[in-house]
Order: C-alpha cells, then sequence, then structure tokens
C-alpha cells in the first residue's frame, strides 16, 4: 500500500464578488480531483490548532501529523534544518525576507510593496544576501541564503521575546506600526534600516529595474524560534517516506522527521514551478521502495499572497492535470494499491492576501474501494455541507494512514 499526501498550500478561499461569489476551487477546471471526490471519504478539518497563527510551518506540521502543541519552536528552525544550518541550543534562527518597500525618507513611512521583492531569482538573491552578511554580518548574527525572497538569519545565543510580522500579512500597508517589538527588538530594526542603504545601489537592483522588476529593496526579519526537537515519521506511523516540495520550510519539516527530502530540478516555490517534475520525483521515490509522499506545491499560497486570482485558477488546474493526473497514471502503471489524500493547509483568501484558521476541505481517496460520498466537486461549499469534520491534522493522518 501507498500512501500520497498531496497539499495545494492555501488553496482555499472565499467566494470572490468580481466571479459570482465562487471560490478559485469552484471556478477551476479540475475533472481528476473532482472524479476523485465522487468515490472519496470527504470532510473538513482544522489543521491550525486555538491560539496558534495560521502559518504554513503550523499548518504543514499539523498537516504531516505532528502536534504543534508539542513539536512547534518557530518557522525558521525548520528552514535553517533545510539549509544545513546546525543551530545551538540557545541560538535564534530568524526568516530574512528580501522585499520591496516604497521610496519615503522615513523607514518607517513606507509601503510594503511586495513581500517577495517580484519573486527575485535565488541566483540574484543569493548575491545580495552576501552584500548584506559583508556589512552587517558579525560573529553574532549570520546570514544565509535560501530560495528566491526566502532566506535565513541566525543569532548566535540571541534573544527570541519579540513581537515580529510576516510580511506578507502587510502588503500595500505602511510598515512603522509593524516594526520588530519587544526589549532589543531595535537591533532588528536598525538591521533592517541599513540593509535598505546596502540594496539601494546594488548592481542586482540596478539590473532588475532597468528590466522593469521590482528591486529588492530591504531585508525583514520575522518568523523566529529555536532548534526543534521531532520524533521520526517512521517511528510514529510505520512509513519509511519522503517530502516533495521546493521551499526550505517544508524541506526542513521532511529531514526533522526523518524523511527523504530529493532535489527536484524546476520546483521554485512560486507560481511558476514545474508541477510535472514534482509528480515524476514522487513516482520516482514511490518506484524506489518509500511508502509515503508528502508533496507541496506552494503555487496556490503564493497567488493569493499577490491577490491574483487567475494564477490562483490556474495553479489549481495545473496541480489537477499535471499532479494529479500524472501520479494517478503512474500509480496505474505500477499497479500498485494506494490511498490518496488531498487538502489545503489553510485558505489564503485572494481578498485579504494572508493566511486565515479556518478548516479546510480534504477527500480521501482509497484505490480498493468503491464508495460513493455525495459529493460531486471538490470545492469548499460542498464538503463542508456534509458536515463530517476532523478535529486536527494529527487527527486526519492517523484515519488516513491507519484508519483511525
Amino acid at each position: 500500500m501507498k500512501y500520497i499526501v498531496i497539499l495545494g498550500d492555501g488553496m482555499a478561499d472565499y467566494p470572490l464578488a468580481a466571479y459570482d461569489h465562487k471560490t478559485p476551487l469552484q471556478l477551476a477546471h479540475k475533472p481528476y480531483i473532482d472524479q476523485l471526490v465522487k468515490s472519496s471519504e470527504t470532510g473538513m478539518v482544522q489543521t491550525i490548532p486555538e491560539g496558534y497563527p495560521p502559518g504554513s510551518d503550523v499548518a504543514n506540521m499539523s498537516v504531516l501529523g505532528y502536534e504543534p502543541e508539542i513539536f512547534y519552536t518557530g518557522r525558521s528552525p525548520l528552514e535553517a534544518v533545510s539549509l544545513g544550518v546546525d543551530l545551538g541550543e540557545k541560538d535564534i534562527a530568524f526568516r530574512c525576507n528580501l522585499v520591496t518597500l516604497s521610496l519615503e525618507e522615513n523607514y518607517g513611512d513606507k509601503t510594503m510593496l511586495d513581500y517577495s521583492a517580484g519573486e527575485i531569482t535565488s541566483a540574484e538573491a543569493a548575491l545580495l544576501i552576501q552584500e548584506i552578511s559583508k556589512e552587517i554580518g558579525t560573529e553574532e548574527f549570520h546570514f544565509y541564503p535560501g530560495i528566491s525572497y526566502r532566506h535565513l538569519m541566525v543569532w548566535i545565543n540571541g534573544a527570541w521575546e519579540f513581537d515580529l510580522t510576516p510580511p506578507h500579512d502587510i502588503s500595500d500597508r505602511v510598515i512603522g506600526s509593524y516594526l520588530p517589538k519587544g526589549a532589543g527588538s531595535d537591533v532588528l530594526t536598525r538591521m533592517m534600516i541599513k540593509s535598505e542603504e546596502i540594496l539601494k545601489n546594488h548592481p542586482v537592483n540596478q539590473k532588475r529595474k532597468e528590466l522593469g522588476l521590482q528591486p529588492a529593496t530591504s531585508i525583514w526579519l520575522w518568523g523566529l524560534g529555536k532548534k526543534p526537537n521531532f520524533t521520526p515519521f517512521v517511528n510514529k506511523y510505520g512509513l519509511e517516506g519522503s517530502v516533495i516540495c521546493a521551499v526550505d520550510l517544508i524541506k526542513g519539516l521532511g529531514i526533522c522527521a526523518g524523511l527523504n527530502t530529493p532535489h527536484v530540478d524546476g520546483a521554485t516555490g512560486g507560481v511558476h514551478t514545474d508541477f510535472l517534475a514534482k509528480a515524476e520525483a514522487a513516482l520516482a521515490e514511490l518506484k524506489a521502495g518509500k511508502d509515503f509522499i508528502y508533496l507541496h506545491v506552494e503555487a496556490p499560497d503564493e497567488a493569493g499572497h499577490q491577490g491574483n486570482a487567475q494564477e490562483k485558477i490556474g495553479a489549481i488546474e495545473k496541480i489537477d492535470e499535471l499532479v494529479v493526473g500524472r501520479l494517478l497514471r503512474g500509480l496505474e502503471e505500477m499497479k500498485e494499491d494506494y490511498r490518496l489524500l488531498i487538502l489545503p493547509d489553510h485558505p489564503t483568501p485572494i481578498s485579504i492576501k494572508t493566511h486565515t484558521a479556518e478548516p479546510v476541505p480534504f477527500l480521501i481517496y482509497d484505490s480498493r474501494r468503491n464508495v460513493s460520498s455525495g459529493i460531486n466537486r471538490y470545492t469548499e461549499e460542498e464538503i463542508s455541507a456534509q458536515g463530517n469534520f476532523v478535529k486536527s491534522g494529527p487527527a486526519l493522518m492517523a484515519k488516513f494512514i491507519k484508519g483511525e
């Protein structure tokens, strides 16, 4: 038996007034998923525990079957694991975004124009982070390049009683009231302000502006946390498996869980990722003997943060055709029994451009069973109306793998 999770990050949404009050899941043409849902167990699952922020870190940890109440120590430590950065027990990791701010003279008067600096390439970003490290890195503060706009700062023996805001939560807002808060947080704000001077005339940004692209005008620090300690997935659920993803956060989760995390050429963590390459990588891991796959696609979430309904609809359609469709054909060729779980980790509504904590729709398909769900299409409205509710991500994983 093979077990495959397909996670469309941020795929759930609110009805869109401009689209006849339908959600992207209702608007998307997704014949493979809609055919599966007719013969699946369906319901809504609460992936975000009460009192926790609705981030992809908490949500994916929950869906992967780990209780955030037990295992969560912050977002950036997971990204540090993916980047091969070994945190000391007293070290604090921070997500370090490259962002685009508006041009007001006073830093606090600026507006968050783009939390991703126009989805800057990893190669360009590495040069900018290298310059940041050279100018403001010290024996106490270390900077590490990641993927696209997503990077890492580590404060050796650092403080962590701070209130920090994710930049994707404040798109189009003046940043002054969202700057770091808490005793000693001024050191973080000073670095962010200093980074603007460093990046302003960097050749990478000059070239981007010539090409009509957003420059990376500042770093933005958030998502802090300490070194994590996980129970191996094989000990918890009895399966050897792999995580197929592009972003360091999810890869770090996989590494912490003792799962394989193969590199996928063309996987970017953006809306232009290579969807088919992810499906092929998943099939390769299954053929190599893995029994569990967690396949994560960031694209719907990125489109949600950008407020781009057409991009989100398109991302869902590509997940259906290039990921789900290819996996179904591959599993048929392998002549394997399998169970398939499809869901988002959280909603990322187009209308507010950030995450929310509402329950999300799931389907569980079992190739050995011929059942009728009474559901015609995989949408928030149809599945919610059914009234089936699962209290948490770990409870859903137990249901998926153990039938509990």
